[in-house]
């Protein structure tokens, strides 16, 4: 024993000068001793240098004005990009023309129909009672005016990501040219989006629909890609074996096999298509989200509220009605061809009967009226929650303390360290925790940060960012460390998140104006329930599957539940706590970034600026600041699993 106890004090440094990360935190220490004093020699002052940075003003308004003086006469927009615009409006319009044709009970009745053929009678009386209550609050029209641009954006959607992900699946080549493309796509924050296309398309239609396009694009791509690489090689080979052609293997045997990634990739197209045909409300969408945008804007809760229910009713039926889609197996969906024919008869016979009676429009007298009522209650909560509740203070008094205790000194003190610090801090987190390429990448996009000339307003950006995030982690990893452990809050919990997880993000800023008013508060406030869930979920899922034999082995051992979370699962779910945390990180950015119409400030409020004015040198900066932010957040936390799985 006094043998063990003597050779273990000589062992450990030789333990840890082998562990990698000691190696990294050695090197990093080396660079500061010899970079850090020049750096403050040379940059004292520790503000981004001028010299650094490049004035995109004029060249961006120079492209600009070029592009309004040569949008109506110059071949690149005749001949291509005004075809394109018009393949969109007139799609649009066609898909908007047959839901109003149908009427309000044909569409009713095929929406219904179509999920008791996918998932049984419960989930059709579902769809039924959420496309009946999107009339009975009054947003029929604008209903189906999302649900076309909806149709066109997702079709488009679905064929560009199909065809990506089919190259990437056939080609190792194209794989790796396409996978950095598609990873900065996924953290991008919707809002990025809109700048190119309404540079290109100006304000409307086909500027919402490209826009969609491109941000729901990626989820099929990398799915499909997954479910080709996926295919089992045994049936690939029996299928060669019998002399196919590389075509007819595809079509046989590949694109069978990956029916289920296919399916979740549609699924996660069509919500995030949802997310984006809201938020482009912005430039002229029009539909729900245009409601909700112009609520917003004059602070009537009440009317964003009836716009934004129907949002979330719809978002949960196409989750759930693609969803189950994906889970029905080949032999069910052979044998179920003519009830889908029996049930599209069914909608067809309900359509041309309301045609026949009249009974296309939604009756006004079926309508209610919630605008009002909430706004009395927003007034109530105004006078009696906001300040002046004893002990607790009121939501206002939450919102005023979050922001001068936590936002204003994270703020400050962001801003008040030197530039090259804050790049040596980034390098040093994303270094330890992958390699020195994603340490690289995460450098270089801050840096065109500096570069851009917005180094101030992307650190306070940062600010909100980390600060929602910590709060997100906190409540996150608290809700799921209860849901693992407890079955029956678990199966209380999931129905929330289901929910939560498919309400769009434009929604999450109604409730909190309501509650906190405007600024940055509420913005992070916003971030923090549309990033939850996840945390939640993924959280969960990790800790679930940790290896029983070592829990039971813990506690064969006498450990404590709080010793087997602390020392065993806690470990042991590493990869899941670090995707959480990447997870977490890229929603928070993607509504704090929306917070600018609330009064979020930073880039947020440059990006609404710039649309807003027209002013597209500083929309586009911002933008671009935006995807950089992203890019190096999702650099700094992505866990290394992850990443090689990833070949980044």
């Amino acid at each position: 024993m006094a043998t063990v106890t003597a050779s273990t004090p000589r062992s450990l440094p030789t333990h840890l000068l082998r562990h990698r990360a000691v190696h990294k935190i050695l090197l990093i220490a080396l660079a500061a001793a010899v970079l850090v004093p020049l750096a403050n020699a040379q940059w004292a002052s520790g503000s981004w240098p001028a010299a650094l940075t490049v004035d995109l003003t004029k060249p961006l308004g120079s492209a600009s004005d070029w592009i309004i003086d040569n949008r109506d006469s110059h071949p690149l927009f005749l001949y291509f990009f005004g075809y394109l615009s018009n393949a969109v409006v007139i799609s649009v319009h066609a898909v908007y023309v047959v839901l109003l044709g149908a009427g309000w009970a044909g569409v009713t009745a095929l929406g219904a129909l179509v999920a008791w053929r996918v998932a049984g009678l419960r989930l059709a009386l579902g769809t039924a009672a959420a496309f009946l209550a999107c009339g009975l609050l009054g947003m029929w029209v604008p209903t189906m005016q999302t649900l076309a641009l909806m149709v066109v954006a997702v079709l488009a959607s679905v064929l560009v990501g199909a065809l990506l992900g089919l190259a990437a699946g056939l080609s190792p080549r194209m794989d790796k040219i396409l996978r950095p493309v598609l990873d900065t796509m996924q953290v991008m924050p919707a809002y990025a989006y809109l700048l190119p296309v309404v540079l290109v398309f100006g304000m409307g239609v086909p500027a919402a629909v490209l826009a969609t396009v491109v941000y729901a694009a990626p989820p099929m791509a990398r799915l499909t890609a997954l479910g080709l690489q996926g295919a089992d090689k045994g049936v690939l080979e029996a299928v060669e074996s019998l002399g196919t052609t590389a075509r007819q293997r595809l079509l046989t045997a590949r694109i069978p096999l990956a029916r289920k990634e296919l399916m979740l990739g549609l699924n996660q197209t069509i919500m995030m298509a949802l997310s984006m045909a809201v938020i482009a409300s912005v430039i002229g969408a029009g539909g729900l989200g245009d409601r909700v945008y112009q609520a917003l804007a004059s602070v009537d809760v009440g009317a964003a509220l009836a716009a934004g229910i129907p949002i979330v009713l719809l978002a949960v039926v196409l989750d759930r009605v693609t969803g189950a889609a994906g889970a029905v197996d080949d032999s069910a969906e052979d044998a179920g061809r003519a009830a889908w024919a029996y049930a599209l008869a069914g909608a067809v016979v309900v359509a041309v009967a309301g045609r026949l009676l009249g009974r296309l429009d939604w009756p006004d007298a079926w309508t209610l009226n919630i605008a009002e009522p909430v706004n009395r209650a927003v007034d109530w909560m105004t006078a009696h929650l906001y300040s002046g509740v004893p002990v607790i203070g009121g939501t206002a008094d939450w919102a005023a303390h979050f922001t001068t205790w936590i936002l204003d000194p994270v703020r400050d003190g962001l801003q008040a360290l030197p530039w090259w610090s804050v790049l040596l801090v980034v390098a040093t987190l994303s270094w330890l925790i992958g390699t020195w390429r994603t340490a690289l990448t995460a450098v270089l996009a801050m840096a065109a940060i500096g570069v851009l000339g917005v180094w101030t307003p992307a650190l306070d950006t940062l600010s909100q960012v980390l600060a929602a995030v910590a709060v997100t982690l906190v409540l996150g990893f608290a809700t799921a460390v209860a849901a693992a452990r407890s079955d029956r809050f678990d199966r209380m919990l999931r129905p929330v998140l289901d929910v939560f997880q498919t309400m769009p993000q434009f929604v999450y800023l109604i409730p909190v104006v309501a509650l906190f008013g405007v600024g940055r508060a509420p913005a992070a406030a916003a971030a923090v329930v549309y990033a939850l869930p996840a945390v939640v979920r993924i959280t969960t899922q990790g800790l679930r599957q940790v290896d029983p034999a070592a829990m039971e082995s813990s506690h064969s051992l006498g450990a404590t539940s709080w010793q087997q979370l602390r020392q065993v699962q806690l470990p042991l779910a590493r990869p899941a706590l670090l995707l959480a945390v990447n997870q977490g990180v890229v929603l928070v950015l993607a509504v704090v970034v929306i917070g600018g119409l609330v009064g979020g400030g930073a880039l947020g409020y440059d990006t609404v600026f710039g649309l807003a004015q027209g002013d597209l040198a500083t929309g586009l900066v911002a933008g671009a600041a935006i995807v950089c932010l992203g890019l190096m957040l999702d650099r700094v936390t992505q866990p290394t699993e992850r990443r090689t799985g990833k070949g980044a």
